[in-house]
């Protein structure tokens, strides 16, 4: 790479926006946490359609109707934000990010700076005090993501709606980013996120990242401040970074015509990004046009909720092992507890059927303790005379595990989901 060049224009790609940096204090807060919900919906979601994006090279036609008449439709009569954040509490999310405003202007609050907004909908309610009252209440931390592509900003002076014209980049238009100030000191002032998430046409929220920084340098940044890969494995990238990915293929609720990720391969997913020190942002797909989450979205969050439920502690609070993974083998590391988490993603035990593991990346210790998360070890259903504990062997340099999967979370005794392995007093090999 060429210096300061390609370099630079990677970084870019992938969120990083501003020479200052997130603190050291919020960054190790923020690397403890696992999982993230993503709540993304604006005014065309009563439609099932792509975010925003429609207005992009659109009809005057279609961008007068977009803008005058959408409004007059929106109206989510069955939201209830204290569901959602009892739900992601449940599911052991560690923080939601709630869609503020897209790049269609569109915004999710009451508003001075523009008409285009929430309360001036047949719902005519401050979504964003509805969600930040409702996770305060279950103590889960609050994100905001906020676009500075204001496609109605743009329109109302007479411009056609783009990403990446100088008048569409707050960077280079003095009133565009004088109007997303305001709206930033409106969300930090008023709503106080915990974490704010800006997504612009790769630097055009350079000024308004460090603007946010100005009014409360706690915040923690992600897109705009760290790394965030979207919809895509990036091995080369180390934590602290947010993954953002979809259940489906599109960040907010899709009508019909949608392919959903498995709960494996979601949960799959989540161990990745966490064996790399990562933390996973999912859009779980909702809410929908009447509010709700759909029934195919919430089958889902709830797979990973029971999935958390076992075997939190394994991702949570935890950085990467000196290895990430061997073979179907992932790995994260507490190192206060002096812990290795095993994840063993090769295919589903089904209950009562044993597994050997060797792995040579964590050496047994004369205290080690190895156990499946979730078990005790000395019962298996139905069959009094099998003691189902786990037993492990240091040879040499390798570690041979032998477990047994001995709790039933399906009523068949099937479960498609990693068992975990917890390995105490653990030595790097």
């Amino acid at each position: 790479m060429t210096p300061g060049g390609d370099k630079e224009q990677d970084r870019a790609s992938q969120g990083v926006y501003t020479d200052k940096r997130n603190t050291s204090a919020r960054l190790a807060w923020y690397q403890d946490m696992a999982l993230g919900m993503y709540l993304y919906w604006t005014v065309d979601a009563p439609f099932g359609m792509v975010n925003a994006h429609s207005v992009i090279g659109a009809s005057p036609d279609y961008l007068r109707r977009y803008f005058t008449q959408l409004p007059a439709f929106f109206n989510p009569r069955h939201f209830d934000a204290r569901w959602y954040a009892r739900l992601a509490k449940l599911c052991g999310f560690d923080y939601v990010t709630v869609a503020a405003k897209n790049h269609n202007g569109f915004c999710m609050w009451d508003t001075a700076s523009t008409d285009f907004n929430v309360m001036n909908s047949p719902y005519g309610v401050d979504v964003l005090r509805e969600y930040v009252d409702a996770l305060r209440a279950v103590d889960l931390p609050v994100g905001m993501y906020f676009s500075p592509d204001d496609a109605y900003f743009q329109w109302r002076r007479g411009k056609t709606p783009a990403r990446a014209r100088d008048y569409a980049n707050p960077e280079t238009n003095a009133e565009l980013l004088a109007y997303g100030k305001a709206q930033i000191r409106e969300l930090v002032e008023r709503y106080q996120p915990d974490i704010l998430c800006f997504d612009g046409y790769r630097d055009a929220t350079r000024s308004l990242v460090e603007y946010a920084w100005s009014l409360n340098r706690d915040i923690m940044i992600t897109r705009g401040g760290i790394i965030t890969p979207e919809q895509e494995r990036r091995d080369d990238v180390r934590g602290p970074f947010e993954a953002h990915y979809t259940i489906g293929t599109q960040w907010q609720y899709k009508a019909g015509n949608d392919e959903l990720k498995n709960g494996r391969e979601l949960i799959e997913l989540l161990i990745d990004i966490r064996s790399r020190g990562g933390t996973l942002l999912l859009a779980v797909g909702g809410p929908d046009a009447d509010g709700r989450l759909p029934r195919n979205m919430d089958d889902r969050v709830r797979e990973i909720g029971l999935w958390n439920f076992v075997n939190g502690e394994a991702i949570r609070a935890v950085r990467p092992w000196h290895v990430t993974r061997e073979d179907s083998t992932c790995f994260t590391w507490n190192a206060d507890a002096q812990t290795v988490y095993a994840f063993d993603i090769q295919p589903p035990l089904e209950m009562g059927d044993w597994r050997t593991i060797t792995l040579k990346s964590v050496r047994a210790t004369e205290a080690t303790e190895i156990e499946v998360l979730g078990q005790s070890g000395e019962v298996l259903e139905y069959q009094p005379e099998v003691e189902p504990k786990t037993r492990w062997r240091q040879d040499g340099d390798e570690l041979r595990i032998t477990f047994c999967r001995a709790q039933r979370l399906y009523n068949n005794r099937k479960w498609p989901n990693p068992l975990v392995l917890k390995i105490t007093n653990a030595a790097e090999v």
